[in-house]
């Protein structure tokens, strides 16, 4: 005969442990997903910003070019 934490019992506890290591490898899953969109937002915020500071060096020196074009010689 059975005692009281029997056949069901055991197999309740698989099912539960089964049911939590999907749970946990779902939340790991997840957060490997939160941090590779976060290095990519990242990595686009930096090209972003490079793009745009190497686009002002190119107007301020083109600024600076016709300018110093236009500035008669003395």
């Amino acid at each position: 005969m059975a005692n009281s934490n029997g056949v069901f019992s055991d197999l309740f506890n698989a099912t539960g442990n089964s049911a939590q290591n999907l749970a946990d490898n779902m939340v790991e899953g997840a957060s490997s997903v939160t941090s590779v969109a976060q290095t990519y937002a990242n990595l686009c915020i930096s090209i972003a910003t490079g793009a745009a500071t190497t686009a002002l060096k190119l107007m301020q020196d083109v600024t600076s070019g016709i300018s110093s074009a236009l500035t008669p010689k003395q």
